[in-house]
């Protein structure tokens, strides 16, 4: 069973960068209602 047949590279490296990206903004914004539920 090889992956690389499944899947190609340019969807693979597209699909890492996408959920990397979402955690990242995910994680931005549980920053900002953490600080700001904190200044209340």
């Amino acid at each position: 069973m090889k992956l690389q047949s499944k899947f190609p590279r340019g969807l693979l490296i597209r699909l890492v960068a996408y959920l990397f990206v979402g955690h990242l903004f995910a994680f931005f914004v549980y920053l900002l209602f953490v600080l700001g539920g904190q200044n209340q």
